[in-house]
């Protein structure tokens, strides 16, 4: 069986992009499953070059394997973009969400809901080999609320309401968020890459 290493440790994305593939026959591995340990520096200005910074860091020191890397965010219209790159470090600690969601709601704090209008972007880089490298980006957009709306998910989806199902990403079943989320949407395009290599 094909194995296809995600440049990740993150268990949520991980969970979310084995849900998604599961059709394939190939092995998804994260990193920690891969016996890969590397922490590779996000030096890129945008998505997608940080997403193909990890996908070809991992993919120099594998054996041939599929990479597939994802670098995601959450970019809010009224903050220019922000926390856009530098959202799982937001506040300061890489990875405290908790932080993380209250500075943006500190700064969003009274603005009105044309204010709160932001998207999800998601970068994916997938190295099948030296030849063939891929890369699609995917958005969802919603509005951020004014409090926490569940405290399951990750990141930022207690605060990100899609108004289409009346609900934060947080407040979705895993079948429904997949079905809209920006890193569903990039593998949704990644889907027809990879139904060429099976």
């Amino acid at each position: 069986m094909k194995k296809l290493i995600v440049a990740s440790n993150n268990n949520h994305k991980i969970i979310e992009i084995k849900q998604i593939l599961s059709q394939f026959p190939f092995e998804v591995l994260s990193l920690a499953e891969a016996n890969i340990n590397i922490d590779v520096e996000e030096t890129g200005t945008t998505f997608i070059e940080n997403a193909y910074l990890k996908a070809n860091e991992i993919f120099k020191i594998t054996d041939g394997n599929m990479v597939l890397a994802d670098d995601s965010g959450l970019s809010v219209d009224s903050l220019d973009g922000a926390p856009g790159i530098f959202s799982a470090r937001f506040a300061g600690e890489h990875g405290n969400d908790k932080a993380n969601n209250e500075k943006l709601l500190g700064l969003l704090d009274g603005r009105p809901e044309e204010q709160r209008r932001a998207k999800f972007i998601c970068a994916m880089v997938l190295i099948v080999n030296k030849d063939k490298i891929v890369k699609v980006q995917g958005e969802s957009e919603g509005v951020i609320t004014a409090e926490f709306r569940e405290e399951e998910g990750f990141g930022y989806d207690p605060l990100f309401f899609v108004e289409e199902y009346n609900k934060t990403f947080a407040q979705m079943s895993s079948d429904e968020k997949n079905a809209i989320s920006h890193r569903g949407r990039a593998l949704e395009k990644l889907k027809g890459e990879l139904e060429k290599l099976v």
